[in-house]
């Protein structure tokens, strides 16, 4: 039985379970008394805002997103209501994201694995320096087997989610690793409607899902919810990805005065529909949505416990959280196929397994200061890691082959560390045509590490109101960042371990409210962290190059923003930004070893522009649009001789992206959304303005209809326009079969073709 038969096997078994233990925790009676159509209240604020009440409206005047005029630290931050995630279409769970303005949320590989994310002209990969949180415990994973920063959010059931907080840039004093260009917190609700729904698709993607409250008495409750979902998409052959999700959430109290305990449990497993190269299309090898390898799989589980405790009192409030997390991941991926290895193929095994332990704790102190009102936050959070990471070369999906191949130039030296390779190895293995140099597995693996991760991040924040119309928000953050690495494949044996402080002092200026408008000037330092194993040299793709000099631990960022955010005309909301954000190193994807690896010195600079407009209670018109000028920092030559660079174009950094939308409730008895999405082109050859991809336009519709209070249908159509566009382009070297010869060129995974998913609600 092949690995995705025997994790949709085990799912199969854990369905059963999972539908007998909700069963249990959900009370119908007690959920009768609840509003079917009446989402429960949210009253979570921004992340970023200081407790102290607003002298300003609190009308929300957006459907989509709440008004943060006289509480935001920049033109940038914003929060996205329960109501727009429910009512957005989305073809999968990362998508949810897409509410921050001008992000974009697209795959290059299948629904098994993180999805790939874009923003501000950055491309983040699978997640690095785009942070995302879910009930107070972060997603991002360092030193992933598969990429820096590694955020797969399929645990997340989006009917659970009550509000999204986001941030954009290095200007807030509570966040530390992977927020350097952007954040986004998903908060749970604490009340659950009663809810049963079922849903199919044209592309055999089906979902179940359960959910609802019980409620103990006036201030405790408990809720729990179930999801149950199967995709196969267009892909040739299907993905038969399946997962299975389920929470129980008990809570006493509210955010600011109570206290909630929630656990989580998902997994999933399912074939990958890697970036395919394009001439095998051309060749007829395989069709339009075809796999030159069926045999790439992956399967990832996890399980969390986390608490939430808030306090206030007279001009105080404390708020902490904690959590522990258990996670898995296993990926089979073969990207260049027969490139380094003629016999046996390129494919290669990533696994993982990682336990997090961390909490955050942030006391908030409302005081005048020489008599002028001032608000201080001081916060303390801490994250600990213990991973296994390791990569194996494999055939056929399941098979793990003796050795393994690293890239090699003729002339070149054999990497230290690495062993000969076993007797009877294929001598196609053996530096083949000059392209790869193969040795010994040990225990199987290619690499595999033993690490500890530590980052303890203390910080304080003051915002003090100067007058009416002046404020300043000022901020600093010290990170003590501890990191140990244990190789298990070297020879002789390796371990090493490091730490790195870095300060980063932030602040923001904001003049008004003059007729409804604030103007903000904003700086600030962030960072993000590197794959420790590049740090120390333990896997050389993972690390600069020798003439680059050594890895940091830590890769600053700093970053200036101007902007403005008014209402002053009625039933408008405008957020306007400026910004530009310095890297000292940015992280590139390694194609042949399915990882991240660190290169130049980046620049970012560019404008977003964001309006929602209500002229009716049931309708908004809104669109987000994001202009951006990417480019690498010093002189063509230093690019050349230390980087390797040929140019200063930055890969799959996209000049442009835009959105604009129509959402509609309670229009009598209709509800839905049409939503038009752009990823503009982008190069895909780093260092050069071509070859380039012309990304894509995604139009979603839904529409839904209430025929009754506890009796919701609703249809959603993905794609509508049918664009025949890619979701991800790269540009790398592969060698199709056996005996043909290397090709370089672009490497696709297309965007999925018009589909339309039905579903039926009912509440109780």
């Amino acid at each position: 039985m092949s690995a995705p038969q025997r994790g949709n096997e085990q799912m199969k078994r854990l369905y059963m379970a999972g539908v007998a233990a909700l069963a249990l925790t959900i009370d119908p009676q007690a959920a009768l008394a609840q509003s079917a159509t009446a989402p429960p209240p949210q009253n979570n604020p921004a992340p970023t805002a200081p407790p102290r009440p607003r002298k300003l409206s609190e009308v929300v005047v957006t459907a989509s997103r709440r008004d943060l005029l006289g509480i935001a630290v920049t033109a940038s931050q914003g929060v996205v209501t329960r109501e727009a995630i429910q009512l957005r279409p989305a073809f999968r769970v990362g998508q949810v994201y897409e509410e921050v303005p001008g992000l974009v949320v697209t795959v290059h590989s299948g629904e098994s694995k993180a999805n790939q994310y874009f923003l501000r002209g950055f491309d983040l990969d699978h997640g690095t320096d785009f942070a995302s949180f879910v009930d107070g415990m972060p997603v991002n994973r360092g030193t992933n087997a598969h990429g820096q920063g590694y955020s797969d959010q399929n645990f997340l059931i989006p009917q659970t989610a009550g509000s999204l907080d986001y941030t954009k840039g290095p200007y807030y004093a509570q966040n530390g690793d992977f927020s350097a260009v952007g954040s986004a917190r998903v908060n749970l609700v604490d009340e659950l409607p009663g809810e049963v729904s079922l849903s199919a698709g044209t592309l055999n993607d089906d979902e179940i899902y359960i959910g609802g409250t019980h409620h103990i008495d006036a201030d405790n409750r408990i809720w729990g919810a179930l999801e149950i979902d199967h995709l196969d998409g267009p892909w040739d052959p299907p993905s038969d990805f399946n997962k299975v999700n389920a929470v129980v959430r008990y809570s006493h109290g509210d955010e600011a005065n109570g206290f909630s305990l929630t656990g989580m449990y998902y997994q999933s497993a399912g074939r990958l529909s890697t970036d395919q190269s394009i001439f095998a299309v051309q060749d007829g090898l395989i069709g339009r949505y075809g796999v030159l390898d069926p045999s790439d799989h992956a399967a990832s589980s996890r399980w969390s416990l986390s608490g939430h405790y808030g306090a206030t009192g007279d001009g105080w409030a404390f708020s902490s959280h904690a959590y522990v997390v258990h996670s898995t991941m296993y990926l089979v991926n073969d990207f260049t196929h027969f490139l380094l290895d003629p016999v046996n193929g390129d494919q290669e095994q990533q696994d993982e397994t990682r336990d997090v332990f961390g909490g955050d704790a942030a006391f908030t102190l409302d005081r005048k200061v020489l008599g002028l009102p001032t608000e201080t936050v001081i916060g303390l959070q801490d994250r600990f890691d213990n991973i296994y990471v390791d990569r194996r070369h494999t055939r056929d999906g399941d098979t793990a082959l003796d050795y393994c191949e690293v890239p090699f130039v003729p002339g070149g030296v054999l990497p230290s560390g690495l062993l000969p390779p076993p007797p009877g190895t294929p001598a196609g293995a053996l530096n083949d045509g000059g392209q790869a140099l193969a040795y010994a597995a040990v225990n199987g693996a290619c690499n595999a590490d033993r690490v500890h991760l530590n980052d303890l991040g203390a910080y304080v924040q003051s915002t003090v109101h100067w007058t009416p119309w002046l404020r300043s928000v000022i901020g600093f953050r010290e990170e003590v960042f501890y990191a140990y690495d244990r190789s298990l494949t070297l020879s002789p044996t390796f371990s090493g371990s490091t730490t790195q402080t870095l300060p980063q002092p932030k602040g923001s200026l904001i003049f008004g409210p003059w007729f409804d408008t604030e103007f903000y000037v904003s700086g600030g330092r962030g960072f993000h962290s590197n794959d420790v194993r590049g740090v120390f040299g333990t896997v050389g793709l993972e690390g600069l190059t020798a003439t680059a000099g050594p890895t940091p631990l830590l890769a600053p960022t700093n970053g200036e923003e101007v902007g403005l955010r008014s209402r002053i005309i009625p039933n408008l909301a405008v957020q306007l930004a400026l910004f530009r954000e310095d890297f000292s190193s940015e992280l590139l994807f390694d194609e042949d070893q399915g990882q991240d690896q660190p290169t130049a010195p980046t620049r970012r600079q560019g404008v977003e522009v964001s309006g929602q407009y209500r002229p009716l209670p049931w309708l908004e018109l809104n669109t987000d649009l994001a202009f951006v000028k990417a480019r690498y920092q010093g002189s063509l030559a230093e690019l050349a001789d230390v980087y390797q660079l040929s140019g200063n174009t930055i890969a799959y950094a996209p000049s442009f992206v835009g959105s604009a939308g129509i959402l509609v409730d309670n229009l009598g008895r209709w509800f839905g959304d049409l939503q038009w999405r752009r990823l503009g082109a982008y190069p895909i050859a780093d260092g050069s303005p071509y070859p380039r991809d012309k990304g894509y336009s995604e139009v979603n519709l839904g529409v839904g209809y209430k025929v009754r209070p506890d009796l919701h249908v609703r249809v959603d159509i993905f794609n509508l326009t049918n664009s025949h566009a890619n979701a991800a382009a790269f540009d790398y070297a592969s060698q199709l079969t056996p005996t043909s010869a290397p090709v370089a060129g672009p490497q696709i995974h297309r965007l999925e073709p018009i589909s339309a998913r039905f579903t039926v609600s009912a509440f109780f």
